[in-house]
């Protein structure tokens, strides 16, 4: 007998996981910017951003019953790890190269994880999803490639920007991972108190100062915690255990288009006709790879006779 029709949960939840990831990349795209203002390091910049989203949230979670507990802290060690040496790089990035390069380069990602969602979690993609992925990577590239002789490009904040891309990677497969240990909260909670703990020595080896920011940081670094943190860690690790991680993945893709967009808008940075056009394609491609996951579960779903 046919398959009957899809459970109409099931849809609406893979519907909100992709919207969740959509916003969570947006978030990310924006942190960039706000980042670009503060006057710190880029390592002492995530020490603060990540320590400021654990202790707050953290209370406020250990008040509601749900305490921060060593088993807490255990299952998200790794992903921590990795979002912490993410984080370290990425905000140097920044602090050395192009917005737009930094966060294009990072984009990057949804190449390594496709693999690895492929082989560890037996996620399969079509192969419309395929080719409009690789269409949305090449206007990255074009995108790249289109501000390569920009005077705030710099070889070693281009290269500090590719090693993120592995540890990012990392994240998103230890997130993955963490589905049924804990939930989507206590994962982004205990991995910020992992990155803000690491992060210490790390600014501090690298001769950054963790001093009490001014008040213009402050207000920066509380948009980065809760923007970038809330909107975009919480309902990133939240949305991949909706959606496919190769889905969740390819969403971060977004998140160049964003950046510069932003960057051209509120720091002056400039675009050029080459990227704005690629930039289009990269829309256009995601939104080929959106459109194709109507009416798909996020699992598959057996025949019932």
């Amino acid at each position: 007998m046919p398959a009957p029709p899809s459970d109409p949960s099931e849809e609406a939840v893979n519907s909100l996981g992709v919207f969740a990831g959509i916003v969570a990349v947006s978030a990310w795209g924006l942190a960039g910017v706000v980042a670009k203002d503060i006057d710190m390091g880029g390592v002492a910049i995530g020490t603060y951003r990540f320590a400021i989203y654990g202790i707050i949230v953290g209370a406020l979670m250990s008040l509601r019953g749900s305490p921060i507990t060593g088993r807490v802290m255990r299952e998200s060690m790794w992903g921590g790890i990795a979002l912490a040496a993410d984080v370290a790089l990425f905000f140097s990035a920044i602090k050395l190269t192009s917005i737009a390069n930094a966060t294009v380069i990072s984009a990057m990602q949804p190449v390594g994880v496709g693999l690895i969602a492929w082989r560890v979690f037996g996620e399969r993609i079509r192969r419309r999803d395929i080719i409009f992925g690789l269409i949305a990577l090449g206007g990255v590239v074009v995108a790249v490639l289109a501000s390569a002789d920009g005077a705030d490009n710099s070889l070693d904040g281009d290269l500090l920007a590719v090693a993120a891309v592995v540890a990012w990677a990392l994240y998103f497969v230890f997130s993955k991972q963490a589905k049924g240990k804990l939930t989507s909260s206590e994962y982004t909670v205990g991995a910020a108190i992992w990155v803000a703990v690491i992060n210490v020595p790390i600014a501090l080896a690298f001769g950054q100062s963790l001093a009490w920011p001014s008040s213009h940081s402050w207000i920066r670094l509380l948009a980065l915690a809760f923007g970038a943190g809330v909107l975009g860690h919480s309902m990133m690790n939240w949305s991949i255990q909706q959606i496919p991680l190769w889905l969740g993945s390819t969403l971060t893709l977004f998140i160049p288009v964003v950046s510069a967009a932003a960057a051209w808008y509120f720091l002056d940075e400039p675009l050029t006709a080459v990227q704005i056009s690629a930039m289009a394609v990269v829309l256009l491609a995601l939104a080929g790879v959106i459109t194709g996951q109507a009416g798909i579960g996020s699992r598959p779903r057996p025949l019932r006779r």
